[in-house]
């Protein structure tokens, strides 16, 4: 990461424009578009079996609490009139690519993060438009034209604040941050707030006294070091504003992972399977709404004590559904059992990726 001298003589005569693109409940949105009877309703995309996960929910449904990889029983349990829809991924995928095709009319430099998100870097155009709100205007209007479906939009000057700029005006909305306004729009910013940051890492945050960018501000470069590692220069930069990361028009991604922090400690076999779910739930949500598929399922253990212990396992040919995934994040743990102490977190991962055109014939796994 630069300093800000760096910054300063990096050659950058002005500030990039960003645009980040966020689609509306975009499952859930699919859903209702093309069944008018369930237009304003609360809805979740996702299975409403016992060990169900919700893959997305509808603004309606999340005024009662509901929201992604939220297990089913629980959200029907905050919503009983919540309706059920199973996910139709080909769809979802389909209107993707009516949608990057939008994109692609505006810039070359797409960092595409899922089926429903991407960044942008318009600040030079294929339109050659000046304004990089316009060029987001433009963008949301004709997706809304083509697909019948609300985007929101963020626009900034890097990647970091572009996407705290398309959750401040959703649904349907756009909001910019200026380089003047970045420092002081960081500043009041709860840590849990800063993409990146999970529920772990802001409680590690609150334990050293830090709950907002100002606060993180306030800290030196060598204790955010000490403190978080190879990620202690990011968060330092960032709450000042400052990212340098260029937006990646092909980006490949190592692996995909999911891991949650237990609020009580487990030793349980059934317990900790139960939290595997929705763990990889969220996974495979992600490898669907890419196309990713990969070979390798890690299962990562950190215990009371914070030792942290991993298991791998490589299969000859891509985990192509989630069941099989399932399978082999489960034996991971059930070859571990019983453990040693109890456990404070759970992860999931799947590496080895490949996009899911070159995708190898289903795997049998025999487990």
């Amino acid at each position: 990461m630069s300093s800000p001298d760096q910054a300063r003589d990096s050659g950058e005569a002005r500030p990039r424009k960003i645009i980040h693109i966020d689609m509306d409940a975009f499952y859930a949105s699919v859903e209702q578009r093309d069944n008018p009877d369930l237009r304003g309703k609360p809805l979740a995309v996702g299975g409403s079996a016992e060990r169900g996960v919700v893959a997305a929910a509808s603004y309606e449904a999340r005024k009662f609490g509901v929201r992604s990889a939220m297990p089913s029983v629980t959200a029907k349990r905050q919503c009983p009139e919540l309706i059920f829809v199973k996910p139709r991924f080909e769809v979802y995928k389909a209107v993707s690519r009516q949608i990057r095709d939008i994109f692609a009319e505006h810039t070359e430099i797409i960092e595409p993060l899922s089926l429903d998100e991407a960044y942008l870097d318009v600040t030079e155009n294929l339109q050659n438009i000046p304004l990089a709100t316009k060029i987001a205007t433009a963008i949301r209007a004709k997706i809304l034209a083509e697909t019948g479906l609300t985007a929101s939009a963020g626009i900034s000057y890097n990647k970091f604040l572009a996407k705290l700029a398309s959750d401040h005006r959703k649904p349907n909305g756009q909001f910019v941050i200026t380089p003047r306004m970045g420092p002081a729009f960081v500043e009041s910013l709860p840590v849990g707030r800063f993409h990146g940051i999970g529920p772990a890492t802001t409680a590690k945050f609150n334990g050293l006294g830090i709950f907002t960018g100002l606060d993180i501000r306030n800290q030196t470069l060598e204790f955010m070091n000490a403190n978080f590692g190879k990620s202690g220069a990011y968060y330092y930069w960032i709450s000042r504003g400052v990212d340098q990361r260029p937006v990646r028009a092909n980006r490949i991604r190592k692996s995909i992972g999911a891991e949650n922090t237990f609020s009580n400690d487990l030793t349980a076999f059934d317990a900790l399977a139960a939290e595997l779910q929705p763990l990889i739930e969220k996974v495979w949500r992600h490898c669907e709404s890419t196309g990713s598929r990969g070979r390798t399922v890690t299962l990562k253990i950190k215990f009371f004590d914070f030792e942290i212990i991993t298991r791998s396992r490589s299969v000859p040919t891509q985990v192509s559904n989630r069941a099989d995934l399932e399978r082999v994040a489960v034996d991971l743990l059930r070859h571990e059992m019983p453990l040693p102490k109890s456990v404070r977190l759970l992860g999931v991962s799947l590496s080895a990726l490949h996009d899911e055109d070159r995708a190898e014939p289903q795997l049998d796994l025999p487990i």
